[in-house]
């Protein structure tokens, strides 16, 4: 067996989680949660973090490429002592003795000192008196008497570190669903000011994501206030605030830059004493592939991810984003909706076509990019349009369109309210421009008597 034990936490922070029992694993535990990733075996004893990865070398590619790779994914343990043993309290100690600037006894584990040992330390003054000061010196007592004297405790620890008996830890789980909280180190005045001691709870978030290779949907941030009613008016006991993605998120920058823009439109009723965190929904996460050139690799950061910030910065119904339809009338194919928690910004994909719909039809290859909105009614002489003092000259066969008599109560997109029948051209003007222009076709509504009326819809850049 190997055992790797690593420093916890890394760091102190004001801002601590809730504690749990005494000796039992906490409920947040990022690093813990991390090094799921490495090996199912973690624990945590004391102040460390054990890890036995005797099962995972190989997958790793051995203990030095395991360590190198702890030092890449967590750059705080990089100025840290990572110690190795093959007993956990073997590791612990010597995590120990190089944390406090001692090197390792070279007489092995019965050289080590009994201040490392967690089952010695209430004892100390005691043993010191006695002359012992090492685990052997203490291993080599007799067994009942030791029992009688320093309790159950030192004889079972020593008899792990020398190989007597098997180790046996509470293993680390990795929770079914992220729900945290935290206790604030003093009031906050503003709902901004909740960001720093929430970034404790998204980087819980991110190793929890990560462990169980998902991506988060919505997570909801709420906070518990002090007080339960300000100038003689009722407050609820807590807030909360709620955001969603278009796709499954693990970096934490876009997820931060987006409750900092919601913080700042946030006012808070009370000072709060705690934040929670919690994953509404999450998805399985889907890493992008990685390009085969330098050049390929996308730069900037995705329009979705533009849209959901622009969004939490402005406000709900602050922002619209143009959606396709499969629609043969050029001003049906897009509209515009509010992006909000039912629509998110990501695109849509269109609905499959109809039985027997061709992937390119004449109208789709010759529609410009500019549309006018409404069509423009043009001059009509000989049955044929005339704009500018001049005729137009078709270019194309006509591309007839005729749809939208199946949509009986939507609203249509002529001027009379009705399904549209035109024959579409490309013209060209008198000063050489490029036009589109359609003619309308007799209908139920319309004699075919009556002269047919000619519009121009889009012009070519």
């Amino acid at each position: 067996m190997l055992w790797f034990a690593l420093p916890w936490p890394l760091e102190k922070a004001s801002a601590q989680p809730a504690q749990d029992e005494p000796g039992d694993p906490p409920a947040c535990d990022p690093l813990g949660w991390w090094a799921l990733r490495l090996t199912p075996h973690v624990t945590r004893l004391g102040d460390a973090l054990l890890l036995e990865v005797s099962g995972s070398l190989r997958l790793w590619g051995g203990a030095a490429a395991l360590q190198r790779r702890i030092f890449e994914e967590n750059p705080a343990l990089a100025s840290a002592n990572i110690a190795q043993a093959a007993i956990g309290i073997i590791a612990l100690a010597h995590l120990r003795l190089r944390r406090d600037g001692r090197g390792v006894p070279a007489g092995g584990v019965a050289a080590l000192p009994l201040s490392v040992l967690d089952a010695a330390r209430l004892h100390l003054p005691l043993l010191e008196r006695l002359g012992l000061r090492t685990w052997g010196d203490a291993h080599a007592l007799p067994r009942a008497p030791m029992v009688r004297r320093f309790g159950p405790g030192l004889r079972a620890a020593l008899d792990v570190a020398f190989g007597l008996v098997p180790e046996r830890y509470p293993w680390l789980v990795l929770p079914e669903r992220f729900d945290e909280a935290l206790e604030l180190p003093a009031h906050a005045e503003s709902a901004p000011a909740l960001l720093w001691s929430a970034n404790r709870l998204l980087a819980a978030l991110q190793a929890w994501l990560r462990a169980r290779q998902q991506g988060v949907l919505a997570f909801e941030l709420g906070w518990t206030l002090d007080q339960k009613r300000l100038n003689g008016r009722a407050l609820p006991p807590a807030q909360s605030l709620r955001i969603r993605t278009a796709e499954p998120a693990q970096s934490m920058d876009h997820l931060r830059r987006l409750l900092a823009e919601r913080l700042a439109r946030t006012s808070l009723l009370a000072p709060p004493i705690g934040l929670r965190l919690h994953a509404v929904q999450t998805a399985p996460w889907q890493p992008g592939n990685a390009a085969l050139l330098p050049g390929e690799q996308r730069r900037g950061e995705p329009l979705h991810v533009f849209i959901e910030r622009a969004n939490a910065r402005l406000g709900p119904g602050s922002v619209r984003r143009p959606v396709l339809r499969a629609d043969h009338r050029p001003e049906q194919r897009q509209r515009w909706e509010v992006v909000d928690e039912k629509n998110h910004p990501h695109p849509k994909p269109l609905p499959p076509a109809a039985e027997g719909a061709t992937d390119h039809a004449p109208a789709d290859a010759l529609a410009p990019t500019w549309l006018l909105h409404p069509p423009q009614p043009l001059e009509v002489r000989g049955g044929l349009p005339w704009r500018g003092g001049a005729a137009l000259r078709l270019l194309t066969r006509p591309c007839r369109v005729e749809t939208g008599w199946w949509a009986e109560g939507a609203p249509a997109s002529d001027a009379a309210g009705e399904a549209v029948a035109r024959d579409y051209f490309m013209a060209q003007g008198a000063a050489q421009e490029l036009l589109w222009v359609y003619r309308e076709r007799p209908t139920s509504r319309t004699p075919a008597s009556a002269a047919p009326r000619w519009f121009l819809h889009g012009i070519y850049a």
